[in-house]
């Protein structure tokens, strides 16, 4: 994608999950006032595409302090939320110390073989990266007949609304994340991230190549996000 800046991508694992430590405080208010309400529906998509029943084993990556975990309990499923920053699961466990929030690496996940009905990442797969290893290491922990649901940010697939929304994340975005932030830095870092992020059809391929079966994906909100889903044979 034209105007990356590639040096501020190339960060390494520990710049990023110190990042998201000093965002961890203000995170979900500012997800809410950049995404204008959005992210709330989205999480509901994604609720609904991974069908969480009452027993049932869901692992939430990228789980930050919690906040996307909490539809899977509701519905009586047992899930472990998962992330790299320990900043984040600190201000999780503070707000909900009943969940059984775990430090976890997406490439090297502490868990056993074949372990969950359904692993679910939201807005993290962009920050890994291995991208295609992290794929595998969730088909790992998945039982068979499990299944995989990844909500990332996408790409529009109408040309003139894609380029609106381009110029929001660079040009809009910074400053609202300056106004309602502690580390406003990060989201332009997140903004370059979402902008060199793979087409939806390329993300497919990923997970077929990671070993994943019958992957579909769905755009929401016109592109801005794809919620693609696949099957652990």
């Amino acid at each position: 994608m034209g105007g990356v800046n590639r040096a501020s991508l190339d960060k390494q694992p520990d710049d990023v999950a110190a990042m998201f430590d000093d965002v961890a405080k203000n995170y979900d208010l500012t997800n809410d006032v950049l995404s204008l309400g959005q992210d709330r529906r989205w999480r509901r998509e994604v609720t609904r595409a991974v069908d969480p029943r009452p027993g049932q084993k869901v692992l939430d990556l990228a789980a930050g302090t919690g906040t996307s975990s909490l539809p899977f309990s509701g519905a009586g499923a047992w899930v472990v939320p998962c992330d790299f920053s320990l900043g984040m699961l600190t201000v999780g466990k503070s707000r909900r110390p009943w969940m059984p929030l775990t430090a976890g690496d997406a490439t090297r996940l502490p868990f056993r073989d074949d372990v969950f009905d359904a692993v679910t990442i939201s807005f993290g797969l962009r920050n890994v990266q291995d991208t295609e290893g992290a794929l595998r290491e969730m088909l790992r922990v998945t039982r068979p007949g499990g299944r995989i649901v990844v909500c990332e940010f996408s790409h529009p697939t109408w040309g003139p609304f894609r380029k609106v929304y381009e110029e929001y994340l660079m040009r809009a975005l910074p400053p609202v994340a300056r106004a309602v932030s502690s580390n406003p830095e990060a989201y332009v870092y997140l903004a370059e991230s979402i902008q060199d992020w793979p087409e939806q059809p390329e993300l497919a391929g990923l997970l077929q190549k990671a070993g994943w079966s019958q992957v579909a994906w769905r755009n929401l909100s016109g592109g801005i996000v794809a919620l693609h889903r696949g099957t652990k044979v």
